[in-house]
């Protein structure tokens, strides 16, 4: 069981102590200071919640619209929504800020609460540390009672989200519907299954849904890789799709099914929806440090330059506003569009990468070998007390100083087109190692490789108690 307080937002394991885990006191005492520094911002208080449809989703929200209340703040709640939708009703509600109440990819016993700011974006590191710090100070004043917030229920904003994508112009309704695919959404029991289906039937796709029961009872594991995607392959297999997608609890993350069974690779969902901006609109792509390095040569090959950002969502959109990108996000599926709003978001990277396979006019197997084909490995080490992060770092740095390395997050060392990045997880407590090369066992290799020489480090430089 877990609390982790981060800038940006608090996240932990529903039960168990105040302090340790994601309490109801946890959770008063984070909303409460969020919603006092927005007071203190002098913004608009009106606030925009909304919730995947995890277990305790409700619990916690109610939670967080009486705290809210109590600080004198006006509350739109959208109810069981979807990351980018709660995203986008900020600023169209002309709110101070936003709360997500989600865990994204993690399992069900956790939960989470995700802090916006006025324009739908995650909050900057300083005014997430300032959140923290009122946390720990626990100076916060209520309202009195002839001030307490109003409640407003708001939940038909997903329409209204789907509405805004079927209008872009790079969505090419007409050509998707003459396609008239049949797609199989594997909705994870949560609120995938009342965003992503209704767009698909704008688009005039058919729609097959499994694990559609928005109960929270994820019938496996919530991130959406291939090995929790079996079912998934074996039902696009059995209806003949024409293609299968995941998304994670809250749909802000993006991965495809082939027709053939076989996994697209999350790394690739942003590699495919950039490689059809650029062609329409050309410009500037971003991705973090840990995305796959496919996404560099289908820019280059644009004749674009790409840019690295730290790992993180407020990153990546520093990064894309600070070099005008037309296209950004994460390797995990996660899609920016800034045509929309500066967001990762699941139902507007689905509308793109349809539109690109309408035009492409060939099947998603296909279509994913004119990529340039890389493979990644992702490994974890568990955090202790006594794994001296610096040091691992330092030592990793001098034994490969003759190679390429970037330490804007953690450590990135590259080997020609091969790379190795290391960092501290912001939602775990694990160091995340990701390599990447042509082939899994050349990735998995480097894993194996840069795992022995942290063994090494830690085994010939002791921690010094």
């Amino acid at each position: 069981m877990a609390l982790i307080k981060s800038i940006s937002g608090t996240r932990g394991t529903i039960g168990g102590k105040a302090g340790d885990n994601l309490t109801p006191i946890d959770i008063v005492n984070h909303t409460a200071a969020y919603g006092y520094r927005l007071l203190q911002s002098e913004a608009n208080p009106k606030v925009v919640i909304g919730r995947d449809a995890r277990i305790s989703g409700s619990m916690v929200k109610n939670l967080v619209v009486s705290t809210l209340q109590g600080l004198g703040i006006t509350v739109v709640d959208l109810d069981l929504s979807t990351t980018p939708t709660v995203a986008m009703a900020v600023p169209n509600e002309e709110a101070g800020g936003g709360i997500i109440i989600t865990a994204s990819h993690n399992a069900k016993q956790w939960n989470a609460l995700k802090f916006l700011d006025h324009k739908g974006e995650f909050l900057s590191k300083s005014a997430g540390q300032e959140v923290l710090d009122i946390a720990a100070s626990g100076n916060i004043e209520f309202a009195e009672v002839d001030k307490l917030g109003k409640h407003i229920l708001k939940d038909d904003y997903i329409n209204w989200h789907i509405e805004q994508i079927m209008a872009l112009p790079l969505v090419d309704v007409e050509a998707v519907k003459a396609k008239d695919f049949k797609i199989v959404v594997d909705a994870i029991n949560s609120s995938g299954a009342i965003s992503i289906p209704p767009l698909l039937e704008a688009l005039g796709c058919e729609v097959i849904i499994i694990n559609g029961e928005t109960n929270g009872r994820f019938a496996h594991n919530p991130e959406p890789l291939k090995q929790h995607l079996v079912g998934l392959s074996q039902a696009v297999l059995s209806n003949n799709a024409d293609l299968g997608i995941a998304v994670d609890p809250d749909v802000d993350r993006l991965a495809f099914m082939q027709e053939d069974g076989e996994v697209f690779g999350e790394e690739y969902t942003l590699v495919a929806v950039a490689d059809y901006i650029l062609k329409h609109n050309p410009g500037t792509t971003v991705s973090n440090l840990s995305s796959t390095r496919a996404l560099r040569d289908v820019t280059e090959k644009a004749g674009q330059t790409h840019f690295a950002s730290a790992v993180g969502e407020v990153n990546v959109v520093v990064q894309m506003k600070a070099n005008n990108a037309v296209i950004g996000g994460e390797g995990n599926g996660g899609i920016i569009y800034p045509g929309l709003h500066y967001g990762r978001d699941a139902l507007v990277g689905t509308a793109l990468f349809l539109s690109h396979l309408a035009h492409e006019n060939k099947p998603v197997s296909f279509l994913r070998q004119t990529y340039p084909s890389y493979v990644m490995s992702k490994n974890k080490i568990e955090l202790s007390p006594t794994l001296d992060l610096d040091r691992i770092f330092d030592k990793l740095k001098e034994k490969y100083q003759k190679q390429p390395q970037n330490t804007v997050d953690g450590l990135k060392i590259e080997f020609d087109t091969d790379w190795i990045h290391l960092r501290k997880s912001n939602t775990e407590p694990i160091i995340r190692i990701y390599t990447e090369s042509t082939s899994e066992v050349m990735a998995q290799n480097l894993s194996d490789k840069i795992k022995a020489d942290i063994s090494d480090i830690m085994r010939n430089s002791p921690n010094e108690d």
